[in-house]
């Protein structure tokens, strides 16, 4: 398999983190690109019409979009559980949509402040894509309980959404926030998926 691959890309890392999670990192080529949301990559374009990343080709050539349909063709190659099963699978998955949005409007957020010339930003829409991650804090903050023993792909995501606000916006000072996502996040970052995926 050959994933077209950014170290900085939170969705990059949730699909790595998966990998290793199911032992098939070794199965999977690397090929580093760099992306831009104006001046638009044409030879990833050629694979993927959207031109972003993570985009995987398979090793019977398709070519799969989008983190989270990476990560579950990776859970079904490798008979994985961490879409959960027909009880909990579809609260994973609703889960698992809400932190995607967070990082999609912190991605956006970024961008808005590092691509955009000053003159341009609008800094009352950045806020609004920050407080898409604070709602989403909040949710996961008032069920930190139910968070223990869990290791699916929700949790994953979780784990990279507060690995992109510590990498991109360490001013928001989430830890200080959210107490009890901080405890959660200081025992389930020990794991090697996320230790060997931190961004840099």
């Amino acid at each position: 398999m050959k994933l077209y691959y950014s170290t900085s890309s939170p969705f990059v890392r949730k699909v790595m983190m998966v990998a290793e999670e199911l032992g098939l990192l070794d199965q999977i080529e690397k090929e580093t690109v760099q992306v831009h949301p104006v001046n638009r990559l044409q030879t990833l374009i050629a694979v993927n019409p959207l031109g972003q990343v993570p985009t995987l080709i398979t090793d019977d050539g398709q070519v799969l979009f989008d983190s989270r349909v990476i990560c579950e063709y990776l859970n079904e190659k490798a008979n994985g559980s961490l879409f959960g099963n027909q009880d909990s699978r579809w609260g994973i998955l609703s889960e698992l949509t809400a932190l995607d949005g967070s990082l999609s409007a912190l991605v956006a957020a970024r961008y808005e402040i590092s691509v955009r010339p000053v003159e341009l930003q609008w800094l009352a829409w950045v806020d609004a894509q920050m407080d898409k991650a604070r709602t989403t804090l909040d949710y996961f903050e008032g069920k930190a309980e139910s968070l223990e023993g869990r290791a699916d792909i929700a949790l994953l995501g979780l784990a990279c959404l507060l690995g992109y606000l510590d990498f991109r916006f360490a001013h928001f000072d989430w830890r200080k926030s959210y107490p009890k996502l901080d405890a959660w996040h200081a025992k389930f970052s020990q794991r090697p998926s996320v230790l060997n995926t931190v961004p840099v």
